[in-house]
């Protein structure tokens, strides 16, 4: 899986695709130290899937879409 790498934080998700800086596996990972119930197939992103990506977490998390967004961006 490819990510680009996007310095523009507020931008990591508005209106297009996924994006992040640096590795996917090591975001993944840093997930999961947080949240240790959540499973590589939890964290699985399929491009083009992204809104049910993240509701798909945000009710496994029990959080808003908005504030797994910013978990993400913050990670």
């Amino acid at each position: 899986m490819e990510f680009y790498y996007y310095n523009r934080q507020d931008d990591l998700f508005e209106g297009q695709e996924l994006r992040t800086h640096g590795n996917w596996n090591e975001l993944k990972t840093k997930a999961q130290q947080q949240y240790s119930h959540l499973t590589n197939d939890d964290l699985e992103y399929a491009s083009g899937r992204q809104e049910e990506w993240f509701n798909r977490l945000s009710t496994k998390l029990g959080r808003s879409v908005d504030d797994v967004k910013d978990w993400f961006r913050h990670l």
